[in-house]
């Protein structure tokens, strides 16, 4: 049945548990979800015909489990339309979500010698997960395969983050349902958000730095202000003379770092005698930079958001007392639950 609205909706969509699909679904063009079993959904007329069909195939499934993953697939084959907004959070660039269009209807096509639940979809920007505030990363965070997302005006605000790479966020927000949501990642995320703001501008390469020297470095922060190509001059031993020698560039701009800032570090590194290089981009690089990074592997890393906090949870036990007022984080304990997830 089709749907009738003016807007377009806006789906969460993932492709593959540990986001094994992903690679696939970004390369050609389309959404793509699993649920193997389940063969072509244009056969089932109805809904009820679908969660029948799944009572007979796991004789062992609650009525309400094969509801859930019913609905999951009917959206999927009869429910989103060409025009509709989707969001994959990414497992395989973990702090990214890629954004995207339904352009068609579902097929039911062959990938990789095997018939799979597909959709196409124009994938338009992968942005960091940061851009979006914390109402939409929790809702980004439901445990489905396939959802769609209504509440707090999502469809609006990701349509401006797709056109102006800016989340407008919503004054008040719609009360949250009951669908089952990653609490793991939605804390991350309030990190994430929590250190993106506490050590914004010069703030990050002061942590960057802590960082550095709880994993054995000797450090040397350039004060606020014009760096000359180096926010932070870093080499092991107790005098700080001893390889590798490091040179680390922060960037906190709004936009990805790119090739220019990529070269730029590797003047400075000549300049300075480093052997090897640290560039710190916390909203991430644009793929030119990253793909003439990896011909540098072994002369420069890169770390974006999610690069910075992982080497934080990593070291934070060695962090120094000032660091961690700054920034009080405790590890707790969470059940894990089922995923509704095909």
């Amino acid at each position: 049945m089709s749907r009738k609205s003016d807007s377009p909706a806006l789906w969460l969509v993932r492709a593959g548990e540990q986001g094994e699909d992903e690679p696939t679904a970004l390369s050609l063009g389309i959404a793509l979800i699993g649920f193997r079993k389940v063969p072509d959904l244009r056969q089932f007329s109805t809904y009820e015909a679908l969660v029948n069909w799944l009572l007979g195939l796991d004789q062992e499934r609650s009525l309400p489990r094969a509801r859930n993953l019913a609905a999951q697939l009917w959206a999927f084959g009869h429910r989103m339309e060409p025009g509709d907004l989707v969001v994959l959070p990414l497992k395989t660039a973990p702090g990214y979500i890629a954004l995207g269009r339904v352009t068609g209807p579902y097929t039911y096509r062959e990938i990789g010698g095997e018939a799979r639940h597909t959709r196409p979809v124009k994938w338009e920007r992968q942005v960091p997960r940061s851009v979006f505030q914390r109402d939409l990363l929790y809702s980004f965070g439901a445990f489905m395969t396939v959802c769609q997302i209504t509440r707090n005006d999502a469809a609006k605000r990701v349509l401006a983050v797709l056109e102006k790479g800016v989340d407008p966020g919503l004054e008040t927000p719609s009360p949250e349902g009951g669908e089952e949501y990653d609490i793991a990642q939605a804390a991350h995320d309030e990190i994430v958000q929590y250190i993106g703001t506490k050590f914004a501008g010069h703030g990050l390469a002061r942590l960057v730095a802590a960082v550095l020297e709880a994993e054995g470095f000797q450090t040397k922060i350039s004060p606020p202000g014009p760096d000359r190509g180096v926010d932070i001059l870093a080499a092991r031993g107790a005098l700080g003379f001893d390889e590798p020698l490091l040179c680390v560039q922060v960037k906190t701009t709004a936009d990805p770092a790119d090739v220019t800032v990529l070269r730029a570090l590797q003047g400075t590194m000549a300049s300075y005698g480093a052997t090897h290089g640290l560039l710190v981009s916390w909203n991430g690089f644009t793929e030119a930079a990253r793909r003439e990074a990896r011909q540098l592997a072994f002369k420069i890393a890169l770390w974006d958001q999610t690069d910075v906090v992982q080497a934080v949870y990593r070291t934070y036990e060695r962090l120094s007392p000032e660091i961690q007022a700054e920034l009080p984080l405790k590890r707790i304990w969470v059940l894990v639950k089922e995923e509704l997830a095909g």
